[in-house]
């Protein structure tokens, strides 16, 4: 008999977390997860899933002007936020009750409430009690961050606080550069909302390639999201509905609503990790090796936690490869290279591999190819739209090393460009794939001379 409770205790029921405690139940591992919010975590909660709800929600205005221009009359249409909401939790609650099904089915057990490390194999849960473990997975994710010396920071809300507003305000400013808060000026936007987004840098998206950046920044601006650079909110003052968002350069920004998308962190704090000795980095990471272990044996740590790649397959992966390793003796790690991911920016985004900077700073030599066109969904009605794919090579070998798109589709395109990329795959075996005509997709596989070599 074993002399703990548990062959494995998962912290956390988010994607990672779901798959390791998954696997490891049908290995006949007795297994419980513990979660203190719901069943599903970040992705399905509060974050890509209702998201992607609202992108699809606030395209259609942008759908209707197109469908003008080839022919359809237009008729009146209003949204209501109000039956948009109700519609998004019922399907939010849907998937969260896939994810206890499958859980329940595995074999897992689930514990609702808060987990806390006490020990290298102990842990105390809320409700439960004190509970003993062989391996201990954290899968806790990350929250929002809030500046805070920013005063009145306390008076905007996060990007989780956005899926659940009462009503929709007229003027909202976002706070922030990254991909999140371009996805929600992007969705606000659509949906009525005089939005301006505040970003302290010289360019949205810093750390993609600074074609993507230049080429979104133009974009949501053609869209109508009013882009301030190279400022700050210094005061947030006012009361909720009625805000003042007071910038480092002077300007004074009235709002309904101000949202801070100023960055995530890692979800440790009070987790007992200093109890069980689990190392940590400057931003509260869970630091771990290529098997995501910790610096404790009997604990591992996945996904957002872990501050390696914040995304949901990512995540699922590294679930995957600890439950296999540890319950099927079959060692695995993931390759956390070349991983594809995409902005659902309007237009959106997808992209794998490496940038041009980052391909200029580690080889000789590199070819750039480049296109900027407008879709020919544009074209036939005027619209002036701008499409952008690049690839980046290899010049010496001519090994692809980045593909990047912004354009209708782009995140659908980037899936199956990514296969061949993290093969290996060369420029001449990449351009043999005849193309799809008409498509956008089709420039990826036609662009024949590089607009730009290194060195340079």
């Amino acid at each position: 008999m074993s002399q703990f409770d548990y062959d494995l205790f998962v912290i956390g029921a988010g994607s990672g977390g779901v798959r390791a405690g998954r696997l490891a139940a049908a290995s006949g591992a007795r297994v419980a997860v513990a979660e203190e919010y719901r069943v599903g975590g970040t992705c399905v909660i509060r974050g890509c899933v209702p998201k992607k709800f609202m992108v699809y929600a606030s395209e259609f205005p942008h759908y209707a002007h197109i469908a003008e221009g080839y022919g359809w009359s237009a008729s009146e249409a209003t949204f209501e936020w109000s039956r948009f909401r109700e519609a998004k939790d019922r399907e939010i609650a849907r998937l969260s009750g896939l994810y206890v099904a499958n859980l329940t089915r595995s074999g897992a057990e689930i514990l609702e409430g808060r987990a806390i490390l006490t020990g290298a194999n102990s842990l105390e849960v809320e409700g439960r009690g004190a509970v003993t473990a062989q391996r201990i997975l954290v899968a806790t994710g990350g929250r929002p961050w809030r500046p805070e010396d920013l005063p009145g920071a306390d008076l905007a809300i996060t990007s989780e606080e956005a899926f659940d507003l009462p009503a929709l305000p007229e003027r909202m400013v976002i706070v922030g550069g990254g991909f999140i808060a371009v996805e929600f000026a992007g969705i606000f936007n659509g949906l009525g909302v005089d939005v301006t987004l505040v970003y302290r840098g010289d360019q949205v998206l810093r750390g993609f390639d600074e074609d993507i950046r230049s080429h979104v920044a133009a974009e949501i601006q053609r869209r109508g999201v009013k882009l301030i650079l190279g400022a700050h909110p210094t005061e947030i003052a006012g009361r909720p509905g009625d805000l003042q968002c007071r910038l480092s350069d002077g300007q004074v920004l009235p709002a309904g609503q101000v949202m801070l998308a100023t960055g995530r962190k890692p979800h440790t704090r009070g987790l007992g990790l200093e109890a069980a000795g689990v190392e940590t980095g400057p931003n509260g990471e869970i630091r771990v090796d290529a098997w995501s272990k910790t610096s404790v044996p009997s604990i591992w740590a996945v996904g957002d936690v872990t501050d390696r790649i914040n995304l949901t397959p990512v995540a699922i992966r590294e679930g995957a490869a600890f439950a296999r390793t540890e319950f099927y003796g079959q060692p695995t790690r993931f390759d956390h290279e070349a991983v594809a991911s995409a902005v659902f920016s309007q237009p959106p985004v997808g992209t794998v591999g490496l940038t041009e900077a980052e391909a200029r700073a580690a080889y000789a030599n590199i070819d750039i190819y480049r296109s900027r066109f407008r879709p020919m969904k544009e074209t036939f009605y005027g619209g002036q739209e701008q499409a952008l794919v690049k690839l980046v090579v290899d010049a010496d070998t001519q090994r692809m090393l980045g593909c990047h798109v912004v354009g209708p589709d782009a995140p659908e395109i980037i899936q199956m460009a990514a296969v061949p990329l993290k093969l290996g795959v060369t420029k001449a075996q990449w351009d043999s794939a005849c193309a799809v005509h008409p498509t956008l997709a089709e420039e990826l596989v036609t662009l024949s001379e590089p607009v730009a070599r290194s060195p340079a």
